[in-house]
């Protein structure tokens, strides 16, 4: 057990900072929308996590091994992240400066939408999935694949996730009281153009080679039509 907790502790951490469209966005929710906004955000991306483990887990290896490399959920979810950073960023310019401030969600609504938004941007990553499935299938012999000790292990590595984002998601907020109705929008301008970003890179993904050399989407030859 001492191992297990070991090892998910040091995985939850380096997952805190890895750096995607969720690092960002938790970081701009707790600068604008405050630390309870934060961690409706987080636990919509820890909802979403807990899915992907339990659909790899309890999956065919086989049949998730495929899916995880399939061009069209990559092209899909790379579109889908990169067309709400557009809408986002177009809305952002129709803002008028002086009508920005900060303030922290005041409706069990506005809750939900953020961890549905959580939820939604870690779900359309199909590279989270791939992630869970390299991490079953490193860690799973050593644990036997015993369903308890590997729930047991993903518990370990997502509350260390969430206790680490917590320090994130503090140290950002100490940042609200330099924040002015300017940069506030410099903020929520530069989130939405990472999101752009992290869009194209996702969708950049069914095109990279595989392991064995071939194109998830084969390139037509010259002179070919089809």
């Amino acid at each position: 057990m001492i191992d297990d907790l070991i090892t998910g502790v040091t995985l939850g951490i380096f997952l805190s900072f890895m750096i995607g469209p969720v690092f960002f966005i938790l970081i701009e929710t707790s600068i604008t929308r405050g630390f309870k906004a934060a961690i409706a955000f987080d636990l919509g991306v820890i909802i979403a996590d807990a899915l992907f483990f339990s659909i790899a887990f309890f999956s065919s290896f086989r049949l998730i091994n495929s899916i995880k490399d399939e061009p069209a959920l990559f092209i899909f979810g790379g579109i889908l992240m990169l067309t709400y950073g557009i809408i986002s960023f177009v809305k952002l310019k129709r803002v008028q400066v002086h009508t920005l401030q900060i303030a922290p969600p005041n409706l069990r609504r506005d809750y939900l939408n953020l961890f549905a938004k959580g939820f939604l941007l870690n779900f359309i990553n199909v590279g989270v999935l791939g992630f869970w499935l390299a991490i079953i299938i490193t860690l799973g012999p050593k644990m036997d694949m015993n369903t308890e000790r590997m729930f047991r292990f993903f518990s370990f590595a997502i509350t260390a996730y969430f206790v680490t984002d917590l320090f994130k998601i503090f140290l950002a907020k100490q940042l609200r009281k330099k924040l002015t109705p300017h940069n506030i929008l410099k903020v929520k301008k530069v989130s939405s153009v990472l999101l752009m970003i992290f869009g194209i890179v996702i969708m950049a993904k069914a095109f990279m080679p595989k392991s064995n050399g071939e194109l998830p989407i084969p390139l037509p030859k010259i002179g070919q039509t089809k």
